[in-house]
């Protein structure tokens, strides 16, 4: 039953195939329409007053708010644009396996996602973000993954690799464990000077 199901959700068009594997004057088609995306977000973040205000909202949304900026339609404003990107990167991807297979394609990749803006210097809590770290953390969570399948290690290995780093990161923007893992270290700093010699 499951070979029926996946038989009939592969999709056979060439101008689908194409989004996802086919190539434009030696360029791969889905590099340019990512690099559109990545243009197109350059262009409203950095050269329009949008990504002050988006930093703002990030930062404080309580101050923006009192500063007259609506937050809440900036919000909602980037859950949108975030679902079209995130739809484009899934069409991308579905036309790469030619498959609309809802079980195994894209499983687990809001992982590398998430490890990718995390690893580009952006913290999870808001504020200030980096579109440049952003593509730099993609691209080596692509190239970890390309040698993770080049080296021979299972892809499960990798997952808890992305996940344990995921979890390191987190825990290294967060302020309060900062502080936690600074008062650790001061006392038994503290301690082993007070030890007589």
């Amino acid at each position: 039953m499951v070979d029926v199901i996946r038989q009939r959700s592969t999709i056979v068009s060439a101008p689908y195939r194409a989004i996802g594997a086919g190539y434009f004057l030696g360029v791969p088609i889905a590099f340019l329409i990512a690099a559109a995306a990545v243009a197109l977000t350059v262009f409203l973040t950095r050269r329009t007053a949008l990504g002050l205000l988006l930093e703002s909202v990030g930062g404080s949304p309580t101050a923006s708010r009192l500063a007259g900026i609506r937050s809440r339609r900036i919000i909602l404003m980037v859950y949108v644009v975030s679902g079209a990107f995130a739809g484009l990167a899934g069409l991308i991807y579905s036309a790469d396996v030619s498959s609309a297979d809802s079980i195994a394609a894209g499983n687990l990749i809001e992982l590398d996602a998430i490890l990718a803006v995390v690893i580009g210097g952006t913290a999870l809590t808001g504020g200030r973000f980096s579109l440049a770290g952003s593509v730099l953390g993609a691209i080596v969570i692509r190239t970890l993954d390309v040698t993770v399948v080049s080296v021979g290690i299972p892809v499960n290995a990798a997952l808890l690799f992305k996940s344990v780093v995921v979890i390191a990161l987190c825990l290294a923007q967060s302020a309060t464990f900062r502080a936690k893992m600074s008062g650790l270290f001061r006392t038994r700093t503290s301690t082993r000077s007070e030890v007589p010699a």
